[in-house]
């Protein structure tokens, strides 16, 4: 019988390990539809199989964390959220600015998320404007949402108040000059974010 208890307790920590493996990092609420109670989580934390990487989040000792390790931690936690803004022109290396706070665009009626860390921007985007230039990326084994180049351009200048025009012109000028968005690309996100006649001067320019 004990051989049998034992055995049960390996086959549970090597599940939890092929979960961290898979998904990057894990929530105690993942283990639920696998029948791994939340003991076993601690456990093997307390065998130094797993470790804490923050509030509810958990992932391998020793695992290789990018440059983005905190946009991997907020996309465990808040999955629906979506990287903009700073945050996104960071992520795409159109800035040079490190912005302290993850910049994330959430529904207008979604409840905002409460994390101690990483330190959350809250932008409310609705329609269009949320789901429109949405691309997944996968970082430390987490798959993030984030807006795509163009929409990130828009963005900013929807945005302008809150980060500055110099922010976002420097972001436009980078992606226009680098190539990472086309004429057409731009347009269409200039009238999705409803900044088209903000914007025309500006893109006439770079013509």
């Amino acid at each position: 019988m004990f051989c049998n208890i034992m055995q049960g307790m390996d086959n549970t920590a090597e599940r939890l390990i092929n979960l961290a493996r898979s998904h990057g990092l894990i929530r105690p609420r993942d283990l639920a539809p696998l029948g791994i109670s939340r003991v076993s989580l601690s456990r093997a934390v307390q065998r130094g199989e797993l470790e804490r990487v923050g509030r509810g989040l958990y992932g391998l000792p020793g695992r290789d964390v990018s440059a983005h390790g905190s946009l991997a931690e907020v996309a465990s936690r808040v999955p629906k959220g979506i990287v903009c803004l700073l945050s996104a022109l960071r992520f795409h290396g159109l800035t040079t600015q490190a912005p302290f706070e993850v910049w994330l665009a959430i529904d207008n009626k979604a409840i905002a998320p409460q994390l101690d860390y990483p330190r959350l921007r809250i932008v409310r985007f609705s329609g269009v404007a949320l789901t429109e230039g949405v691309e997944n990326h996968i970082v430390d084994g987490v798959n993030i949402r984030v807006t795509n180049v163009a929409k990130t351009v828009a963005d900013c200048f929807k945005y302008r108040n809150k980060i500055g025009l110099d922010v976002a012109l420097e972001a436009l000028r980078e992606a226009w000059h680098e190539k990472r968005m086309t004429s057409d690309d731009i347009w269409r996100y200039a009238k999705v974010c409803r900044v088209a006649n903000v914007m025309r001067p500006y893109l006439e320019s770079l013509a």
